[in-house]
């Protein structure tokens, strides 16, 4: 998600891996950067505006034009729409938690989203500008559709570039028939493509991101760390580095969920919760093993019928292998089942990378920084500022991060 994808595989069926929260914005930069402009031009009820209305008819589709062609037009507003109708469907948590028609379950867990939001800021230094204090009714399960591509042969994801934000390994889209349009478009060119429903995503400070239905009946320590995930973005960002930018996304809201789970005397530390996370490196290390596999394999010479068989035997091979994790130390573990039971293919797996490369790295880090994150912070800081090979150079190489 930049805007950033859940955590999880993918963000979109809740996998426990993270892919997107992916959106940078995950749910596709130009989106959030567009309509803002309208919305701080006019920042009321278009009904009581009808400026803003202009607004976003004329200047989202003239700025669309000047910084692409035909698709990139039809893509942004589609982007600029959707974000737009984000905000005219949110209210302030306050209002809702103060009114006799909201269903005592969502006050419940919108009191609570105010807590986790409160630590957040207090206890994780993330900031404090308005994000998560709305909340909408999206009336449907995912908030944007993330569209994830590679050459057929080869791991390496296919990048888009927006303004802003960099280029990004994912085309966040607000109607799912959009994404498999663009991915029907894509596979004719003969390239590897994957949709995941995404529940959240961050606007980078752009706008202020609400609470959504998508992920507000989360259990209390997923919701935390989405909450924590997508803060830590709007804390530190490098432009055009997904992996770094989920990575240490995913170490902030994992050392938060711990740290919350602590305050509050959560079962974080259980037998269960031990068991997700070991589940999660098993099936992460998996997936790794395979693409290097299919690395390799994408490295030899030879025609290109013979080469799309073994590249299947490959895929074929990761599902038996991880039949055998469920036979043996994932035995009470189903939760990835369905990720891996759909379409495996270069795309898919390539999301993996994004949420997890850097996170050894990081944690390193953290750890030897005693656990202060405020000077985490500044080292990530440091980091972000690097250009995208150097710092992809002292993350692989400089002892700091690999001890």
């Amino acid at each position: 998600m930049a805007a950033v994808p859940a955590p999880g595989l993918a963000s979109g069926p809740r996998t426990g891996l993270r892919t997107k929260r992916y959106l940078g914005a995950a749910a596709g930069p130009k989106g959030p950067i567009l309509t803002s402009l309208c919305l701080h031009l006019a920042p009321t009820a278009v009904d009581q505006h009808p400026y803003l209305g202009w607004c976003r008819r004329l200047v989202v589709p003239l700025l669309s034009l000047l910084l692409g062609g035909c698709e990139s037009l039809g893509y942004y507003w589609q982007a600029g729409e959707g974000q737009w109708r984000i905000y005219r469907a949110q209210a302030p948590v306050g209002e809702l938690v103060d009114s006799p028609q909201t269903a005592p379950e969502l006050r419940e867990r919108l009191i609570r989203s105010q807590a986790i939001l409160e630590f957040a800021h207090q206890s994780l230094l993330l900031p404090d500008n308005g994000s998560y204090r709305h909340y909408a009714d999206l009336k449907r399960p995912y908030v944007v559709w993330n569209l994830f591509a590679s050459d057929e042969f080869s791991i390496q994801p296919h990048h888009w570039c927006y303004p802003l934000v960099g280029c990004l390994s994912y085309r966040g889209y607000f109607d799912p028939d959009s994404a498999i349009r663009a991915a029907s478009r894509l596979q004719a060119q003969g390239m590897d493509t994957w949709v995941a429903g995404v529940r959240a995503y961050s606007t980078l400070g752009w706008l202020d991101d609400p609470l959504l239905n998508t992920f507000i009946e989360e259990p209390e320590q997923q919701l935390a760390e989405l909450i924590f995930h997508e803060l830590a973005h709007q804390r530190v960002f490098a432009a055009g580095d997904t992996e770094f930018n989920e990575s240490l996304a995913t170490v902030i809201a994992d050392e938060g969920v711990r740290r919350w789970a602590a305050l509050h005397h959560l079962p974080h530390n259980s037998e269960q919760a031990a068991l997700e996370r070991r589940a999660r490196e098993q099936v992460v290390a998996l997936v790794k093993q395979t693409r290097e596999r299919l690395d390799r394999l994408y490295r030899e010479d030879l025609p290109t019928a013979s080469m799309r068989d073994q590249k299947q035997r490959l895929l074929d091979q990761l599902r038996t292998e991880y039949q055998q994790l469920r036979l043996g130390p994932l035995q009470r573990h189903a939760r990835y089942d369905r990720w891996m039971a759909g379409t495996l293919n270069n795309a898919k797996l390539a999301t993996i990378a994004s949420y997890h490369r850097w996170v050894p790295q990081i944690e390193a880090l953290l750890k030897q920084q005693g656990g202060d994150l405020d000077a985490l912070y500044r080292a990530l800081e440091e980091l972000a500022a690097l250009s995208a090979d150097k710092r992809k150079r002292v993350l692989s190489t400089h002892p700091k991060y690999n001890q």
